[in-house]
């Protein structure tokens, strides 16, 4: 499956752009989850929210919705990575899992002055759970030091199966190389000038590489640091329109999905 989404939901500009005038907040979640197909859950990594809440979205979206979530903050700025256990174990059992199916990849943002330290992030891989509420989990990291970008990570990704993002960014390092059994995208250069956010053949573009991935294969046109190929098989493939010019997000989002089914 390629899922396509937005990060979050409740974001006044849209407003009035994304959203119909006059629209209920309390109905923008609904009226969200049936525009795009994921949303990514950013306010998790500042602060947890209720089990009742997460059960609460569950039950407001399409039985195919999916939900990405951000790692809390208390885990990804540990000093030791390998030491936050006690963090993981506590985000996992604060409501995440009242999504149910719904429950997308966990996504782990480090500090982009965090370096590359095999050992103790091998280490953190060990502590992230693989199973939860009788359902398989799925993890993904996302670097912001270049140091990140040698085939060592590569190997250390493949062997956890923990996929990394690859950002579409000015501002952090971007690499393609498929290192799990999904994909994980973060489209971050949406411009306000351009009313889909990304322009009609960037659009294009990235759903043909949305597609090379989900069939298996990987576009040619992406930097990977490491010349060791993963095996083909199909993928599911999350793309977010996360950042830039973020009153664009849905836009490029619909577009995209819009052009994916097109290609189909």
């Amino acid at each position: 499956m390629i899922k396509v989404g937005i990060g979050g939901w409740t974001f006044e500009p849209w407003r009035g752009t994304f959203y119909p005038k006059g629209l209920k907040h309390a109905d923008e979640l609904n009226f969200a989850s049936r525009a795009v197909t994921a949303i990514e859950i950013n306010g998790t990594f500042y602060r947890t929210q209720s089990a009742a809440s997460f059960a609460k979205w569950r039950d407001e979206t399409p039985d195919d919705f999916v939900f990405s979530i951000k790692g809390h903050r208390a885990v990804v700025n540990a000093k030791k990575l390998a030491e936050a256990g006690e963090a993981v174990d506590w985000f996992m059992k604060s409501g995440v899992l009242e999504l149910g199916p719904k429950l997308g990849p966990l996504l782990w943002q480090l500090a982009p002055f965090k370096k590359f330290d095999p050992e103790d992030l091998g280490g953190f891989f060990k502590l992230l759970p693989r199973e939860g509420g009788g359902r398989p989990l799925r993890h993904v990291l996302e670097v912001r030091h270049t140091s990140f970008l040698v085939p060592e990570l590569v190997e250390l990704l493949r062997k956890h199966n923990v996929a990394v993002v690859y950002a579409d960014s000015d501002d952090y390092p971007a690499m393609a190389d498929v290192t799990a059994d999904f994909v994980y995208l973060r489209l971050q250069r949406s411009a306000e000038d351009i009313p889909t956010g990304y322009a009609p053949e960037a659009i294009s573009e990235w759903a043909g590489r949305a597609r090379a991935w989900a069939s298996g294969g990987e576009p040619d046109d992406l930097v990977r640091v490491s010349d060791k190929k993963p095996p083909k098989k199909k993928r599911d493939v999350f793309v977010f329109a996360i950042a830039g010019a973020k009153v664009r997000a849905p836009a490029a989002a619909m577009a995209l999905i819009k052009e994916i089914g097109a290609s189909a």
